[in-house]
């Protein structure tokens, strides 16, 4: 098993983040007087720009108190506030804010849009990282940041690629939302980053929001701790809250401690910015694992030292809350070195797909359907070594687009729609082509029909279904691109993935009707079925899509038409009858595109 040297960098990223002079910029234009203020309601903003570095600079302030009081997302939506929507997906419907921090936003709605409106023309043309290339900053301190991590948000819903996003910078704020929104944040690729939040040790504000009383809320973003001497960085939400519950036990420290203190400290860490090691100080980490080491070193930047603990000047454990923060770092090293990357894996997708288009054509020179290829060797038990590589691709296409699926379905809406669409065509043609294998392998394997007795369709994945959803909510033009019009029909994936499970029901449907010992209700009902099969497949015959392999003599679709024949009076005077009637309208008219449906 392969041993990872895991290290944590939050020392390294404070040291560059302290450097780039975004946290001087920042609150310089906080705390200037000289800077023209726009008046609301209890909330005031202002706008700078920085001609030097073209950089735009935009601060909320305000003199209100914050509480814990939480508003759900649903209750917004129901008073259509719409603004935060975006953030939803379907299996995270709702999240919760910060009540006072959603007032004062919603209070000023109206000038807050039109400043969006204003923002969103801002010529922005460079990726928005930690640098001095940054075009927008919006920031604030106390609940006027937290107001800036709203109107943040809300420009999230803007600039949808990974470039050109805004940069939201805070002192002091307190926690803004619970654990779904820190979900909705997470799950994006690039919205988590856009967020940097600076926190004193000595801030009384942020206890408030870790105490028993304020287990709802949860950090997101990225996290710079300060001490008099140094800083650290952590991007753990968990680690974050462990790291705030123990600052906030530190007794006495934060006596005396104004929000114009950041001021000092900004600067403070701007001269120091040049890294000094901790060793110094006499720490010692004989022993310790690189994570542990450089665990030790954040809390030392923070002055969470052994040698404080033996003064007793707090009262927690540090070799304790050193375990519980390199638990917390591995598990979320382990989950982003784990985590699913569709683009990673989609060139050996692509291989499997191939190999199966190989399958389906090798079947029809052999004149069987691939779908009956591997339903014969799914009945007869009998494998090939082809016919076990298809079990092989089968397996690993369903695993990746399962994966694929779920990783859609957690992402934010807008974001998820735009993830939808690029994988659209992919996603279709691996569902028509994989579909009818996973409905084989439901009606002749061991676990399929003949236990549960269930059609296919109540036992139906929801990834596929979920991929059939894409095409409809995807659009006309992701649709249009798999038409064939009436051309290569021979080569063509049958639309309906589900084709084949409609033929398998209609062949029960057809032991039904003819077993004498079934009550006259059932078989109508089964004659009924029939009917409606029918008119199923001549309707797919009239749009060209289906593939003629369902022609060939051997197909469980002719072996069907040959039983469902037999019943009197079945097909007299249907549509798909007369169609059926003659070989020539099948094997040549319908290949050619030259059969009259009307």
């Amino acid at each position: 098993m392969t041993q990872f040297n895991e290290f944590s960098s939050g020392i390294e990223l404070a040291s560059y983040v302290t450097s780039s002079g975004l946290l001087c910029r920042s609150w310089n234009t906080i705390s200037s007087s000289s800077i023209a203020s726009n008046e609301g309601q209890r909330l005031s903003w202002k706008v700078h720009k920085e001609e030097d570095a073209d950089l735009k600079i935009i601060v909320f302030e305000t003199t209100s108190q914050v509480k814990l009081d939480l508003v759900s997302s649903l209750k917004l939506k129901n008073q259509n506030f719409l603004h935060f929507e975006f953030l939803c997906t379907r299996k995270n419907p709702e999240f919760q804010l910060n009540k006072d921090a959603y007032h004062l936003f919603y209070e000023n709605l109206q000038s807050l849009d039109e400043l969006k409106s204003h923002v969103s023309l801002f010529p922005f043309t460079v990726s928005l990282q930690i640098t001095s290339s940054t075009r927008l900053i919006v920031t604030g301190q106390g609940l006027g940041g937290s107001v800036a991590i709203l109107f943040t948000l809300s420009l999230l819903d803007i600039f949808t690629t990974g470039k050109n996003r805004p940069l939201c910078i805070t002192f002091g704020s307190p926690l803004i939302g619970d654990m779904n929104l820190q979900k909705a944040m997470s799950r994006s690729t690039t919205w988590n980053s856009c967020f940097l939040q600076v926190v004193s040790h000595k801030d009384p504000l942020l206890r408030m929001f870790v105490g028993p009383h304020a287990t709802q809320y949860m950090p997101f973003g990225t996290f710079l701790f300060c001490s008099d001497e140094s800083s650290t960085c952590f991007e753990n939400p968990e680690s974050i809250s462990v790291v705030l519950k123990a600052m906030a036990s530190i007794q006495g420290e934060n006596q005396g401690f104004q929000s114009s203190d950041y001021g000092n400290i900004v600067e403070k860490l701007y001269q120091k910015s040049i890294y000094k090691d901790l060793l110094a100080r006499g720490v010692d980490m004989t022993g310790c694992s690189t994570l542990q080491a450089s665990i030790i070193l954040q809390l030392s930047a923070l002055g969470l030292t052994p040698q404080m603990q033996q003064q007793k000047q707090y009262n927690i454990d540090i070799n304790n809350l050193v375990r519980t923060i390199e638990i917390l770092e591995k598990k979320y090293n382990h989950q982003k070195r784990t985590i699913f990357d569709p683009t990673k894996k989609l060139n050996v997708m692509k291989v499997d797909m191939v190999q199966l288009e190989w399958y389906k054509k090798d079947s029809r020179n052999q004149n069987i359907g691939y779908y009956d290829r591997y339903k014969n060797m799914l009945s007869t038990n009998k494998f090939s070594t082809s016919d076990q590589d298809v079990v092989n691709f089968h397996k690993n296409l369903t695993n990746y687009w399962e994966k694929m699926v779920e990783t859609a379905e957690l992402k934010p809406q807008k974001e998820g729609a735009a993830f939808r669409t690029r994988w659209l065509f992919a996603g279709t043609n691996y569902r028509r082509m994989v579909e009818p294998l996973e409905i084989a392998n439901y009606y002749y394997s061991n676990e399929g029909y003949k236990k549960s007795r269930k059609s296919y369709f109540e036992t139906r994945s929801k990834h596929y279904k979920q991929l059939e959803e894409w095409l409809k909510e995807g659009t006309a033009a992701a649709s249009n691109s798999n038409s064939t019009g009436t051309r290569n029909v021979e080569s063509i994936l049958t639309f309906d993935s589900c084709f084949w499970a409609h033929v398998e029901e209609a062949f029960i449907s057809c032991k039904v009707v003819k077993d004498v010992k079934v009550d006259v209700q059932l078989k109508e009902k089964a004659k009924k079925k029939l009917l409606e099969f029918e008119d199923y497949v001549y309707g797919l015959l009239k749009n060209y899509e289906v593939s003629s392999d369902i022609f060939l003599r051997d197909s469980s679709y002719m072996t069907w038409w040959n039983e469902y024949e037999k019943i009197d009076g079945a097909v007299s005077y249907s549509k798909l009858g007369r169609f059926m009637s003659n070989a020539n309208n099948y094997n040549v008219k319908y290949v050619k595109g030259t059969y009259n449906f009307n």
